[in-house]
């Protein structure tokens, strides 16, 4: 089945990767009750079910919205995905959920880590975590959806007056949700677990996936390539290409990525977006700065699928746009069904 440009008001969207030279290994660990020694978020808005917006959703020949690396029904539903910010310390893992996600971000964060944020449209996992603390970058890159709804724990006292201010649903906590969840057998803060059935109602499906993504047949050219590995100052990234799944297995500094129930991360495609990563107006409680990633612009990519790499071109014209990708002759470059993950790389 053929995909369309997802898109939203009718201008294409999307996002991708980047790192981030910083100081300490500890990253931004924090002690019981706080995330990262920030203060608490704004007061989160009603739960309930998530609002529709005006998208166009991803259509097959038959006109029947089709939904990504999913097993749900296909119909053509719009409404807000839900994005989870998810810890990538060694001590958080194994991580839960991002087998489920339909998106999932990579982006650099103090002391040369990373921080995943997971996006969820067409379906939801049981459990998804563990749940950190969001950065000012997260707001561009949510812009491009309509009002999603977006899970963490704890951020930048200063930057939390932006985070209720943008046109997105925060939850936290310290709602009245319920939706989160200690665990035991693991110490703060990285104990900290979402369960997303108690947010939404349902999965909003693929049209809420407003990304730019284009889906479809692989571009001619590219070179072979059997693993890919992406570099921060204190993390990696390596994908490897499974041809028996189709699909290429994630590990993450070394290690592979698996769900506590043995499931393993496997995107059908993986961005390399080189984008520019500055200082940001704000520090973590140690004095870090925190890196902001820059997903509006141009640059170059690079698109991992079938075994095979693509380089690319990405736009992104304003925060409520996708990221669009094309080759040198200005055509998209397709990204193969199922899962996508974006890794943000520092442009050279």
């Amino acid at each position: 089945m053929r995909r369309r440009t997802r898109t939203r008001g009718g201008v294409t969207r999307t996002v991708l990767s980047a790192a981030v030279a910083a100081v300490l290994a500890a990253g931004c660990a924090a002690g019981p009750g706080a995330d990262d020694g920030r203060g608490p978020g704004p007061a989160p808005r009603p739960s309930g079910a998530s609002e529709t917006g005006a998208t166009t959703g991803p259509t097959g020949a038959t006109g029947a919205a089709s939904s990504p690396g999913t097993t749900s029904t296909p119909q053509a539903r719009t409404g807000s995905p839900l994005a989870v910010k998810i810890d990538n310390a060694p001590a958080a893992r194994p991580q839960t959920g991002l087998e489920a996600a339909d998106v999932v971000y990579v982006e650099p964060v103090e002391g040369g880590l990373s921080r995943l944020m997971a996006l969820y449209a067409t379906r939801l996992p049981e459990k998804a975590g563990p749940v950190r603390s969001a950065r000012e970058s997260d707001l561009e890159l949510l812009r491009q959806f309509d009002r999603p709804t977006l899970a963490f724990s704890g951020a930048q006292r200063k930057l939390l007056p932006k985070i209720e201010a943008a046109p997105l649903r925060a939850e936290q906590p310290d709602g009245s949700s319920g939706a989160f969840v200690r665990e035991s057998g693991r110490s703060a803060p990285h104990n900290l677990y979402l369960r997303p059935g108690r947010l939404l109602d349902a999965a909003p499906g693929a049209a809420a996936l407003t990304t730019g993504f284009a889906y479809g047949a692989a571009p001619s050219g590219g070179r072979v390539e059997k693993a890919r590995t992406v570099r921060y100052p204190a993390a990696r990234f390596t994908f490897t290409w499974s041809e028996a799944r189709g699909r290429w297995l994630v590990g993450m500094d070394g290690t592979p990525s698996v769900e506590p129930d043995g499931r393993r991360a496997a995107p059908a495609t993986v961005v390399v977006q080189y984008v520019k990563v500055r200082e940001s107006r704000f520090r973590d409680f140690r004095g870090s700065n925190s890196p902001y990633v820059e997903t509006v612009g141009t640059g170059r990519a690079e698109v991992l699928r079938d075994g095979r790499a693509y380089a690319a071109g990405w736009k992104r014209g304003s925060a409520t746009d996708g990221t669009a990708f094309t080759g040198a002759d200005g055509s998209p470059v397709r990204f193969a069904e199922g899962p996508v993950w974006v890794v943000f790389a520092q442009a050279g």
